[in-house]
This record gives structure tokens, C-alpha cells and sequence, in this order.
């Protein structure tokens, strides 16, 4: 795909999930093959080079494109879920959200000690659940060389806290 705009197939709905919030909605993405495809291929063709052992990724949407690329690339998939999702033993990290507190979960043997895992997941907004998954990650022993995203808000400054983790997102958005 030479030219591919990405914006077209990301919905773009004014005050949700409250007033005011401007929500990018990437169903619309996993709706059309082509856009679906095309993030799958960019995906693939960012990290074909970069040693990644694995794909870790938020729950829920982040898990729709970690599970294509994963395929894709021949690597496992750590999924990291919501407090109380996941049967075994867990490792667990509490995070802020703007009004509360939220709580994700991995599988402890699922995290591949010594090993480089690409931590995902589809929008990324203030980095609070991201930077949480790669403090479990990194608890469990894995290196995360780099986060991704389909959609970036970098206006949200989630680099302030992601860093020095480096973060490549296929689309921003530079303010609601």
C-alpha cells in the first residue's frame, strides 16, 4: 500500500464518554480489512528487525492487533487484563485514572524472563495503564524495548510518562 490514509477509517465522536472528551473509536478500523490489514503490515514491517521475543497487550482492543501481529511475527502473546480476569497466579499493579484507581493483572509464567516484549495497545492517551503493564513486565523479569500504539494522543503528554521508553504510534492526533 503506497498511500493509505489511516484517519479515514477512525471514527471521530464528540463528548464520549463524557462531555467535551472528542473519543477515537478504531472499530471502525477493525470493521474494514484493508485498514485492518494495512496496521497488521505496518505493524510487521516496524519490528521485522527488531528482535522482539513477544507481544504484550492491554485488554480488550489492544488484544485484536497484538493477536494479528503475533501471528504474523510467529511470537507469543502475553495478554494483560483487568483485576480478576485471569486464573493463575497473577502479578498485579494498581494505577491512577482520573477519578479512581484501576487495577491489570498478567499471568506471572506467561512473562518471558530476559526477553524483549513489545507492550501494545490500540489508542495510547495518557500512558497511565501502559506504564503500569510495563512495571509488571519488567517485575516479572522481561525487558520492553518499546511501547506501541495504533492511535496516539501525544497532546495528552503520555511521553512524560512512558519515558524512556521509546513509543511509535501509525496515527496522532494533535489535540480534541
Amino acid at each position: 500500500m503506497t498511500s493509505f490514509n489511516l484517519d479515514d477509517y477512525i471514527r471521530k465522536i464528540p463528548d464520549f464518554p463524557k462531555m467535551g472528551i472528542l473519543f477515537y473509536d478504531i472499530t471502525s478500523i477493525l470493521a474494514s480489512p484493508v485498514a485492518f490489514r494495512y496496521c497488521i503490515e505496518k505493524m510487521s514491517e516496524i519490528y521485522k528487525d527488531k528482535n522482539i521475543d513477544a507481544i504484550a497487550a492491554i485488554e480488550a482492543r489492544g488484544f485484536l492487533f497484538a493477536a494479528a501481529f503475533a501471528f504474523n511475527m510467529n511470537i507469543p502473546i502475553i495478554p494483560i487484563r483487568k483485576k480478576g480476569k485471569l486464573p493463575g497466579v497473577t502479578l498485579a499493579r494498581k494505577y491512577a485514572l482520573e477519578y479512581a484507581q484501576a487495577e491489570i493483572e498478567v499471568h506471572s509464567a506467561d512473562v518471558p524472563r530476559g526477553k524483549r516484549v513489545l507492550l501494545t495497545d490500540d489508542l495510547i492517551a495518557t500512558g497511565g495503564t501502559l506504564n503500569a503493564a510495563r512495571s509488571l513486565l519488567s517485575e516479572g523479569g522481561a525487558q520492553v524495548p518499546e511501547i506501541f500504539g495504533i492511535v496516539g494522543l501525544p497532546f495528552l503528554n503520555y511521553s512524560k510518562i512512558l519515558d524512556p521508553t521509546p513509543v511509535t504510534t501509525l496515527i496522532n492526533y494533535q489535540s480534541e
